[in-house]
């Protein structure tokens, strides 16, 4: 009996297998298939809510109401980027006797302007969430630092950062340092507040059962709290993002040397609104594609946390 079933087994497995062969396929396409489907829905939005913010400016254009000296439509300021792209030699046009002509071609300018501005956006945005984190956490672990720095921190939360920008000047002088400085002073004391804020709001059940475990405050604060506050800290993290964008052309435009906040200075003294708009276009790109960036790094390093942003619209 023992041997008659081993055919009937074999024979089973075969069959499993020759059962399983055709959908092994089609199982190694759903993922994929899965993956694709969102990322060209949510593609597809975009670049219909986009063409329809430029297809109501294209028809005020074509109807006279926009006049095209003042607020050049789309295919005008986006259909000319050699001849827009030369304006963003600015690395070295600060010094005497440096012509237009002097230096990287247009494309490389483009790029060097981009990658600057970049570069000081993405280092003052990691100095500004390492010293608030570290800093929000510290006032809420040790009573002495928050008696000495919140009173502080909250005073100067409301200064607005174009105030600090002599201050950066007085303390870096001109180049890369003051934009940074500005991107940190700006984002460094709401982030600090927000840490605060989101420390405050984690659940005392995980508290109580940590401390119920016999888990000392220290290891509170480094298993329970802080990996509660790292979802919370992602998004305005997020929305500082933008923030710091916005702070870093105010720098820019100060006369650090090269980057986007300059060739918008260029364009205003020139009276070249197509530059204006050329360059507004080209940091809302900017802003969008780094925006997409941190959505994914929050998606791979907060995996545990469930998606709810489609929730709502169920009901």
């Amino acid at each position: 009996m023992s041997t008659a079933s081993h055919p009937a087994d074999a024979g089973g497995t075969d069959g499993a297998a020759a059962a399983g062969t055709p959908d092994a396929p089609a199982t190694r396409r759903l993922p994929l298939t899965g993956r694709l489907a969102p990322v060209l829905s949510r593609l597809g939005t975009t670049l219909l809510s986009v063409g329809l913010f430029c297809g109501i400016w294209e028809i005020l254009w074509a109807l006279d109401i926009a006049d095209p000296k003042l607020l050049p439509p789309p295919h005008i300021f986006l259909g000319s980027f050699p001849e827009q792209a030369k304006f963003f030699n600015t690395a070295q046009r600060w010094q005497i006797g440096v012509g237009l002509n002097t230096g990287p071609s247009p494309q490389g300018a483009v790029l060097i302007t981009i990658l600057a501005s970049g570069a000081r956006v993405l280092a003052g945005l990691l100095i500004a969430a390492v010293l608030s984190i570290a800093i929000g956490v510290a006032i809420r672990y040790f009573a002495a630092v928050e008696k000495l720095t919140l009173p502080t921190i909250t005073l100067l939360s409301p200064v607005s950062p174009i105030a600090w920008l002599p201050v950066a000047i007085f303390l870096f002088g001109i180049g890369n340092a003051p934009a940074i400085f500005m991107v940190v002073i700006a984002l460094f004391f709401h982030m600090v507040l927000a840490t605060i804020a989101q420390i405050d709001g984690v659940s005392r059940n995980l508290i109580n059962v940590a401390r119920t475990m016999g888990a000392s405050k220290r290891q509170i604060y480094g298993r329970v709290i802080v990996p509660a506050i790292l979802p919370g800290m992602l998004m305005v993290l997020r929305l500082n993002l933008f923030g710091a964008w916005m702070v870093v052309l105010v720098a820019e435009s100060t006369g650090v040397g090269y980057g986007l906040g300059q060739v918008i200075m260029l364009a205003r003294n020139t009276f070249n609104p197509s530059l204006v708009f050329f360059t507004i276009a080209l940091i809302g790109l900017l802003g969008f594609l780094s925006d997409w960036v941190l959505r994914l790094l929050q998606k791979k390093l907060l995996y545990w946390v469930p998606q709810t942003a489609g929730v709502l619209r169920g009901l």
